[in-house]
């Protein structure tokens, strides 16, 4: 499993980093994501954070 984070297209919501903390934070000028694990333990609360993100700026791929 691999996540993936995409800066332009966030618009900082935080679901990403409230869902899965070990996987996404946010940066503190903009509160665009940043990506903490590019291979999460924790794939349900990375899958969850995807579902969740407003903008569609996460991903997880098998």
């Amino acid at each position: 499993m691999r996540a993936e984070a995409d800066r332009a297209v966030c618009v900082g919501a935080g679901m990403c980093a409230l869902v899965a903390p070990a996987v996404f934070g946010q940066d503190d000028d903009e509160g665009r994501v940043v990506l903490l694990d590019a291979r999460p333990a924790d794939g349900a609360a990375a899958r969850e954070a995807v579902r969740l993100c407003p903008s569609g700026a996460i991903a997880v791929r098998a």
